[in-house]
């Protein structure tokens, strides 16, 4: 049943912010861009009592995914903007987001950084 209400939530507010972008385009963009996913897995953890440690690792996870997101939606954006068709700029940007987690791991590990 809790599993049920949180999708019931999650997929309202995506329902929301989608709508916003139907008919506002940058503002449903600008919504988007707030960690709505972050915030809401926050809250679910909280809920379910996870340990404020165990919180404080996901939002790092999340701090070290946001260079390579943010890579992902440039890439999107320039292929979308190339007239690339929708299915294969969203594949681009996957592969993008990955190679750039990718490059990033290994960046942090020349310097004995762990992420």
């Amino acid at each position: 049943m809790y599993t049920l209400v949180k999708i019931l939530c999650s997929a309202a507010i995506i329902g929301i912010v989608t709508e916003v972008a139907r008919r506002f385009p940058s503002y449903g963009g600008m919504i988007a861009a707030l960690p709505l996913v972050s915030i809401l897995s926050i809250i679910w953890l909280t809920v379910q009592s996870e340990s404020s440690e165990h919180i404080q690792r996901f939002t790092y996870g999340v701090i070290v995914g946001l260079p390579a997101t943010m890579f992902m939606l440039f890439v999107i954006y320039m292929a979308m903007k190339s007239s690339i068709h929708i299915v294969f700029a969203i594949g681009l940007g996957i592969v993008s987001w990955a190679v750039f987690l990718g490059v990033q791991k290994a960046i942090a590990g020349i310097f004995n950084i762990s992420i």
